[in-house]
């Protein structure tokens, strides 16, 4: 369904409504072209189908197109991808070409004729190299950048996954991050605009609690059990295996102590532009076995009501990351009133402030531990519920999200 910003009137504060209708008016029938990777899967395809309709409501004329590639391709950006967060990878020079070679291939095929042009991360990043005369360019990046240190081998001398990047992105007229953290050394202007969760989409209105019963019925979990949740595509910066790791080590202590009866939820899927999901999921599938308190779901792309099904129904929701470009898990869990126990990596320490809207925890000791707490003290699960949705709902929400760029555009064309 396509949304209209009088949607949000009873959720979203009235002076951020305010402003971004007095944004809108001012960029009234600008042409405003996205694009990224895949409309299939992922956080950027989950936040352009939302941002979309907002900005063509208010009167912009916003499109969204997607890049097209080989397997190849896709194996190429996902080592980048890699990389920039922080992985030991080996990118070689004709993998660095092939990277070059279909920027240049989509540049010839893709309609670029916008008045701003905003680009979302590494993948079709080199399009910047074709840009035409009089338009504005924005790089958005979604990844965790801080841990992108020299580690990729492009023969020698040894180069850093950025530094093969980064004249492309001096090449743009501004740049956008999620976390000051994640801001680089750049020649052109750099802004901080941390993601957002729509309230109104099917992964996160309200359900009916015979809704949540039915969905998880058909999924496998049992309802005689607390659920331990965790919902991320199957990738190793989402460290699966980890979670894994934590919740035997917390059933060895509670069958030491006072049972519970839980299980583990592990569910999510893949995007059309990371070709490792197969893989990580196979190993999450070995890791876990025949164990019958451990739930392995493969989600199809669109499982919007699954998830937000699962997410109500659990007792505590994790998002064990290794790095983190923001974590739209995260908020939603926390929309949802549930206590989340999170590592403090990238964006997620925006949104878990420790011990008041959630808890951090840096190892599978510690997310044991937190667990087990969580489990004897419901009231202190309750607390950090209630004090995670007003969280989101101040700072995280989609209008405030749209209102941040809508700033910069006004900014950008005057």
């Amino acid at each position: 369904m396509s949304r209209k910003l009088a949607d949000y009137q009873t959720i979203a504060a009235a002076e951020i409504l305010a402003e971004v209708h007095e944004l809108g008016r001012r960029l009234s029938g600008l042409k405003l072209l996205h694009l990224n990777s895949t409309k299939d899967g992922g956080g950027v395809a989950e936040l352009l189908s939302c941002l979309l309709p907002l900005f063509n409501d208010l009167g912009l004329q916003a499109d969204w197109q997607a890049i097209q590639g080989p397997p190849e391709f896709f194996r190429v950006t996902k080592a980048f991808h890699n990389a920039l967060q922080g992985r030991p990878t080996v990118i070689t020079p004709e993998m660095y070409a092939l990277y070059q070679q279909v920027n240049e291939q989509n540049a010839k095929r893709l309609d670029l004729g916008a008045d701003v042009v905003m680009i979302h991360d590494p993948q079709p990043m080199a399009l910047v190299g074709r840009r035409p005369p009089g338009s504005k360019w924005i790089w958005r990046c979604h990844i965790d950048l801080s841990h992108s240190a020299p580690r990729v081998l492009l023969n020698r001398p040894e180069r850093s996954a950025w530094e093969l990047l980064v004249d492309y992105a001096n090449q743009y007229d501004e740049a956008i991050f999620s976390l000051t953290d994640f801001a680089q050394n750049l020649l052109i202007h750099q802004h901080i605009i941390p993601p957002s969760i729509d309230p109104l989409s099917e992964k996160n209105r309200e359900l009916p609690q015979e809704l949540i019963a039915d969905i998880c019925a058909n999924l496998g979990i049992p309802d005689d059990r607390r659920v331990i949740l965790q919902v991320s595509r199957f990738d190793r910066f989402k460290d699966p295996l980890g979670v894994i790791e934590a919740y035997r080590l917390f059933k060895a202590r509670i069958n030491h102590r006072k049972r519970f009866d839980t299980c583990l939820v592990l569910a999510g899927g893949s995007a059309s532009d990371d070709p490792e999901g197969q893989e990580v999921l196979s190993e999450v599938r070995a890791r876990a076995g025949a164990d019958p308190e451990i739930h392995i779901i493969e989600l199809p792309s669109g499982s919007h009501q699954a998830i937000n099904a699962l997410q109500r129904r659990a007792d505590i929701i994790v998002q064990k990351s290794l790095r983190e470009g923001f974590g739209l898990v995260v908020a939603e869990g926390l929309w949802k009133r549930k206590p989340v126990v999170a590592t403090p990596a990238g964006g997620i320490k925006l949104q878990v402030l420790d011990g008041l809207t959630g808890f951090l925890a840096g190892s599978a000791e510690e997310l044991a531990d937190r667990w087990e707490y969580l489990l004897t003290h419901p009231q202190v699960g309750e607390r950090l519920g209630e004090n995670g949705y007003r969280h989101i709902k101040q700072h995280f929400l989609v209008p405030r999200e749209l209102r941040d760029y809508l700033r910069l555009l006004a900014d950008l064309v005057g």
